[in-house]
């Protein structure tokens, strides 16, 4: 679910606690969870609810300033749903990609998980490829990185995913760099 970085960072200071979403069915569930830049954000409710019913109190856990502006921010079709949520706790993400020391069997249980993308690969080995591109390309748009290697950039910031998912890389504002996770692992 696309949350805008201000209500996230709302949520992070417990001043949204619920969100609006008019969908033909519910896409999150109550005890799911979503990473986001300001933490894990845990579902804690998602029911459906009657637009004529929502009060000003919805509105303001919402974030708006007073039921009209709720209203007008919920426009077409599909059930409205309020989604009740909050911060669980870091993205383990950023604890993982910090962890510059790798010792031996870090280093081997990562290239095993390495090879593995690989060898799931319908185009061959990508990784090692990715990981040098953009160490040697920190900050580089990923359209452009995609382009050198002549591939399409949805299933190449796919890959760059997988990655970030080990602690290898990082996103940045544009682009992405090598974490410090990631630049161990390439001088071991």
């Amino acid at each position: 679910m696309l949350i805008r970085r201000i209500t996230l960072d709302a949520i992070a200071a417990g001043t949204v606690t619920a969100v609006f979403r008019r969908w033909d069915r519910p896409r999150v569930r109550p005890g799911g969870t979503q990473r986001t830049p300001v933490g894990v954000l845990e579902f804690t409710a998602v029911e459906p609810v009657d637009p004529t019913a929502l009060t000003e109190q919805d509105a303001h856990a919402a974030g708006f300033a007073d039921l009209p502006a709720l209203l007008a921010a919920q426009p077409g079709d599909g059930q409205l749903y309020r989604i009740r949520l909050r911060v669980a706790g870091p993205d383990p993400r950023v604890e993982l990609r910090s962890r510059a020391g790798l010792n031996a069997e870090e280093r081997a249980e990562l290239t095993k998980r390495l090879d593995r993308l690989d060898r799931a690969s319908r185009s061959g080995p990508w990784t090692a490829t990715v990981l040098d591109l953009i160490a040697g390309n920190p900050g580089t748009r990923a359209p452009d990185l995609a382009a050198r290697l002549g591939r399409e950039t949805l299933p190449f910031k796919r890959d760059v995913r997988k990655l970030k998912e080990l602690g290898l890389t990082e996103s940045l504002p544009v682009g992405y760099r090598l974490s410090p996770r990631g630049e161990a692992y390439l001088r071991a």
